[in-house]
């Protein structure tokens, strides 16, 4: 089996692609589709999952090659869809903007749209541990920085030998991650989490 993943935006990959790695994921207890960051947490609960389904089909724009954004990237192995990595502009996460935790100690302009962010990774069952999300961190910074990005963000989770962290909590990816592909801590928000960036 090839363990070099093609990894392409979104908008080149079928919704059936993106089914298949979504849509068993239960990062937040139900079917995230990715809309964690973008729903208002008052809101998560009146948002159906076929709603956040619907709403990350249009967000990728999937099956259109020629389209000029999309939301995230896609991993293939062998001709599978098993991985998925969200990677846009800061401002499309609105519940995470509104988050007082990543703004602490930071003096920026936080309209700044050419300051993108990565949010999510999942990988399907069976094709973890083959470091997935590492090839899928670094074509994040890669796909930012040809899409024009001045920087790309990132909010960490540190993770210890032989402590258990849930997946779910891990969906943002672990330090090591993005320490791996060139991002620098930016802040430690808390115990666990680090916010860290790459200025391109």
């Amino acid at each position: 089996m090839d363990n070099n993943p093609t990894i392409l935006p979104a908008n080149q990959a079928s919704w059936n692609d993106l089914l298949a790695v979504l849509g068993p994921a239960r990062c937040h207890g139900n079917p995230c589709y990715c809309q964690r960051f973008k729903i208002y947490g008052r809101d998560w609960r009146a948002v159906s999952d076929q709603q956040r389904a619907e709403r990350l089909r249009a967000q990728t724009k999937c099956g259109d090659p020629a389209a000029s954004q999309t939301s995230g990237l896609v991993a293939w192995l062998d001709g599978e869809a098993v991985g998925w990595c969200a990677v846009e502009p800061r401002e499309a996460y609105t519940e995470l903007m509104r988050r007082n935790w990543i703004w602490a100690g930071r003096e920026e302009d936080e309209a700044d749209e050419r300051v993108w962010a990565v949010t999510c990774f999942i990988i399907r069952n069976g094709y973890r541990r083959r470091g997935l999300t590492y090839a899928l961190a670094l074509a994040a910074v890669n796909f930012a920085r040809q899409r024009g990005a001045r920087a790309l963000e990132a909010y960490s989770m540190i993770t210890h030998p032989g402590k258990t962290i849930t997946w779910g909590e891990l969906h943002v990816g672990s330090y090591n991650i993005f320490e791996e592909a060139g991002f620098k801590k930016v802040s430690q928000p808390s115990k666990r989490r680090i916010i860290m960036r790459i200025d391109f």
